[in-house]
């Protein structure tokens, strides 16, 4: 038997977010509430964070996290963006002593996608699918027939010699004051690499810059569907919700 609400959180660079999500329909049941990310953003530090969260709400149940690295079974095998102490790291252990709850943690875009594939954007698509969301980085996830294939972190891709984040994130594209176009046509060359390495049938784009599609969609030229995604910002929270609907059992 799942869970049908569940407390979905979204861990990221600037702010922890989080609320109550009905896991059937993706609606979130209480207003978003958000708290600075901590600096350091430590293992201590960020459970500290996430037991605000859950007073915040009065909450006595589940708890999805959608965290910023690869995860593996609740622990954290990297730290691109975050505080290196969190490599190896049980982050569902830490979290579930904290808050005295049961807690499920995914890689923060892995959540997004499953929040998109299966109630947003890529609901009822058979085919391939790649989300990536674009803000301080890239955060991505691969769908094959609405199963997911985790932790691809295809923003670390070795891109003209960087990572790609660093030549195509919407935070580059605000470091270097590009204008739509000129980082809309790097956008489109880098999901030509992504294209070519995964041949996606559909691609969902999320994140900040995923507003702004209108702006930049002319200079995208892809075999594949381009379109974005419906969750925006909430896509986090719901997906790591759904996450922990499916992995925790009553």
């Amino acid at each position: 038997m799942e869970y049908k609400k569940v407390l979905g959180i979204d861990f990221g660079g600037s702010g922890i977010k989080g609320a109550p999500v009905d896991t059937k329909t993706g609606k979130l049941l209480e207003e978003r509430h958000r708290i600075p990310t901590p600096d350091p953003s430590s293992p201590e530090n960020v459970a500290k964070t996430v037991k605000e969260l859950v007073k915040h709400f009065k909450w006595k149940g589940p708890i999805g996290i959608g965290f910023p690295a690869i995860v593996q079974q609740g622990v954290v095998r990297s730290a691109a963006n975050i505080d290196k102490s969190w490599i190896n790291t049980d982050a569902r252990k830490l979290f579930s002593e904290a808050t005295k709850l049961p807690v499920w943690v995914t890689n923060d875009a892995d959540a997004a996608g499953l929040a998109e594939v299966k109630l947003g954007a890529g609901a009822g698509f058979k085919g391939a699918i790649v989300v990536l969301t674009i803000g301080t980085g890239i955060g991505s996830s691969l769908f094959i027939k609405g199963k997911l294939y985790p932790n691809t972190e295809f923003g670390h891709l070795e891109f003209k010699g960087m990572d790609a984040e660093m030549y195509t994130s919407d935070a580059t594209r605000k470091r270097e004051n590009l204008d739509w176009e000129t980082w809309g046509k790097r956008l489109n060359e880098y999901l030509n690499f992504v294209e070519f390495l995964t041949s996606p049938e559909l691609i969902i784009l999320g994140g900040g810059a995923s507003k702004k599609l209108d702006l930049f969609k002319d200079q995208l030229n892809l075999k594949a569907k381009v379109v974005p995604a419906e969750f925006l910002n909430e896509a986090g929270i719901i997906g790591a919700a759904m996450a922990s609907k499916v992995n925790i059992k009553k």
